[in-house]
């Protein structure tokens, strides 16, 4: 089999072909258009078998990756960290260039048989988009409401509560009555901020509705899990993508960031918290602990033991809920793969 790595850009992609001894069999670079995938293909047919390896897969080379999978090729990502890796320590290949780039690319593929291996995307995308869209919505609106409080407390003694609302914010701007050019700017961009809360909220109701749905057309049952809706499980679904490629949920603990990170040195063994992995998943687990916490749950009671028996501090008893969850999530997601 020969490796086909690709080092994509915004304007060219570069393929470069090696064979199972790293040896260049050929090259070639194409533009960025309706015609890559044709073009790469025509470049390639004499190459069989063949398996295609793309920097990046999942972010700049997301498109072409998933153009070459629709087409029935072998297309497998290889992350920009360990394509530099092979670029710095083999001989020859130091310069930074695409050609480079391309022929490492090829090389971490041909010899790391653990790479992802992309697939064609489906529900879990959806889940995953509306997700990142309700949280991008949040954040704005966050953003908002931080700005509004500023200005109210510019204009008012006491300013106004921590938690507010559309409806709150315009009832005391209502009271305010400016007497110069700036009062008057300032309740000007207030009333503007209550608009854009408005819109936002309305926006996000919609994404709420919009994600529930999708969450059960899905069909899954990691809603079944306390403290999991269906925001908390479309991040779970959609940033997991294909549970199959984690063997064990130590595999997806240590991808989610809720396995700790080795320490030790020495004959001092310790571990500290992990602060890699997928930000999104952790989020999402930290949520689904926090609601079983604040609740009358086994996942509470499991908190509680760790603090009142085992002597761990409440971030410490947290942490070790989350780890639970996260078992209990890659349960339910294998389950479901398996139906």
């Amino acid at each position: 089999m020969v490796l086909i790595g690709i080092d994509p850009h915004k304007a060219t992609h570069t393929a470069v072909v090696v064979d199972d001894n790293e040896r260049e069999l050929a090259r070639m670079k194409v533009r960025a258009d309706r015609g890559q995938v044709a073009a790469l293909l025509e470049f390639a047919d004499e190459y069989r078998p063949r398996r295609w390896a793309i920097e990046s897969a999942g972010g700049l080379g997301f498109l072409l990756a998933q153009q070459l999978v629709r087409a029935g090729e072998d297309v497998v990502d290889v992350p920009a960290t360990l394509a530099a890796r092979v670029r710095l320590l083999g001989s020859g290949r130091g310069s930074k260039s695409d050609p480079n780039d391309a022929l490492s690319t090829a090389i971490a593929a041909l010899r790391d048989p653990h790479l992802r291996t992309v697939m064609v995307e489906d529900h879990a995308m959806v889940l995953r988009l509306l997700a990142d869209r309700h949280q991008d919505l949040t954040s704005l609106r966050t953003q908002a409401v931080c700005r509004l409080h500023a200005l109210i407390a510019a204009m008012t003694p006491g300013g106004i509560g921590r938690r507010i609302s559309a409806d709150s914010a315009a009832s005391r701007l209502r009271t305010i009555h400016p007497a110069t050019a700036v009062e008057v700017t300032r309740k000007q961009m207030a009333l503007e901020l209550v608009g854009d809360i408005r819109r936002l909220d309305k926006s996000i109701a919609q994404v709420k509705k919009t994600t529930a749905a999708a969450v059960t057309a899905s069909g899954t049952t990691v809603t079944d899990i306390y403290g999991v809706g269906p925001i908390v499980a479309a991040l779970l679904i959609g940033h997991t993508g294909d549970i199959t490629r984690f063997p064990t949920a130590g595999h997806f603990a240590s991808y989610n960031a809720t396995a700790p990170i080795e320490a030790s040195s020495g004959k001092v063994v310790r571990h500290r918290l992990n602060p890699r992995g997928n930000r999104q998943l952790n989020h999402a687990l930290h949520m689904a602990a926090v609601t079983q916490i604040s609740h009358d749950t086994p996942g509470r009671a499991y908190y509680q033991r760790k603090i009142d028996q085992d002597g761990k501090s409440a971030s410490e008893a947290r942490r070790a809920l989350k780890r639970r969850i996260s078992d209990a999530v890659y349960r339910q997601l294998r389950a479901d793969a398996r139906t």
